[in-house]
C-alpha cells in the first residue's frame, strides 16, 4: 500500500516536470505592451493631421520705453530738485537760448535778419528721419522701444496670408529643426540670426479643412509654435516685401482672429 502511494506521487511529479520543460513561459503584459506599441506606430503612420512648425521670432526692445505718468512726475521732481541746487550747464543754457529764439519768432515784431535757422532745420530733419524709420514695416530697426514680431506672407489655399514663418514637418527631423528650416528657407530672411528658446513647442494652433476638402487621410493641420529672439538683423526686405516687423498691438491688422488668439499667448511681453 505504501509502495503504491509512492509510485503515484513520483508519476505526478514526472508529468509536471515534463510539462514545465516543454512549455515556454507566457506573459500577458508583454503581449499587451507590444500590441499597444504596434498600434501607436500604425496611428502615427496614418495620422490624418498635417504637422507643421512655426517660429515666433521677436526683436526685443533696443532702447528704454516711454515713461509712465508716475515716472514722468518723479523725473520732473528730481530735475527740479537738481536744478534748484546746481548751476545751469552749457546744454541747459543752449536750450534756454533756443526757447527764447522760438518765442521771438512767434512775436508779431520779429525780424529774422541775423538769425541762424540751421539749428531748427537740423532738429526738424532728425525728427522726420525717426518717423520715417518707424513707418518702414520691413525694417527691424523700427520702433526701437517696442518688441517686434516677424510675419511672413505665405500662400494658403492659393490665397496670400500673413503668418508666422512656418514649414511642413518632414520625416527624420525634430519639430525644432522644422521651425529652423522655416526661417532659413525665407529668401528675404537670409541675413537674420535667431536664438531659439528651448527645444519644445510653446503653443499649438489646430484647424480643420472644409468638409468638402477632407479625406480619410487628411483632416486638418496642427502648427506647433517655437519662441526665438533676433540676435542679428539683416537688411530690410524692401517695399512690398514678403516680410514685415509688427508690434504686438499691430498684429491684429494682419492675422486672422483665431490664429491671432494663439499667437498672442506665445509672444513675449517685453
Amino acid at each position: 500500500m505504501a509502495n503504491r502511494s509512492l509510485l503515484q506521487f513520483l508519476s505526478c511529479f514526472s508529468r509536471t516536470a515534463v510539462g514545465n520543460a516543454g512549455l515556454r513561459p507566457f506573459s500577458s503584459t508583454a503581449v499587451c505592451r507590444a500590441t499597444f506599441q504596434n498600434r501607436n506606430v500604425v496611428e502615427r503612420a496614418h495620422s490624418p493631421w498635417t504637422l507643421m512648425a512655426a517660429v515666433c521670432l521677436q526683436r526685443l526692445p533696443v532702447i528704454s520705453a516711454d515713461c509712465s505718468p508716475i515716472e514722468q512726475q518723479f523725473r520732473q521732481m528730481m530735475h527740479q530738485m537738481e536744478r534748484e541746487k546746481s548751476l545751469l550747464s552749457d546744454h541747459e543754457l543752449q536750450l534756454l537760448e533756443d526757447a527764447e529764439r522760438m518765442s521771438r519768432k512767434q512775436a508779431d515784431d520779429y525780424d529774422s535778419e541775423g538769425e541762424d535757422d540751421h539749428g531748427d532745420q537740423e532738429i526738424g530733419l532728425r525728427h522726420a528721419s525717426v518717423a520715417d524709420a518707424d513707418q518702414d514695416l520691413t525694417s527691424s530697426e523700427r520702433c526701437l522701444a517696442d518688441s517686434l514680431v516677424l510675419l511672413a506672407e505665405q500662400q494658403v489655399g492659393g490665397e496670400p496670408v500673413w503668418l508666422l514663418p512656418q514649414a511642413r514637418w518632414q520625416e527624420g527631423e525634430t519639430l525644432r529643426q522644422t521651425a529652423e528650416r522655416a526661417l532659413a528657407s525665407l529668401p528675404a530672411a537670409a541675413g537674420l540670426k535667431a536664438t531659439f528658446l528651448g527645444n519644445a513647442p510653446c503653443g499649438v494652433y489646430k484647424f480643420k479643412l472644409p468638409q468638402a476638402a477632407r479625406t480619410e487621410s487628411t483632416v486638418g493641420t496642427k502648427v506647433f509654435f517655437f519662441k526665438a529672439v533676433l540676435s542679428d538683423g539683416g537688411p530690410p526686405a524692401g517695399p512690398g516685401g514678403p516680410l514685415l516687423w509688427a508690434k504686438r498691438d499691430e498684429l491684429r491688422r494682419y492675422l486672422k482672429p483665431a490664429y491671432m488668439m494663439k499667437v498672442d499667448r506665445v509672444v513675449l511681453g517685453l
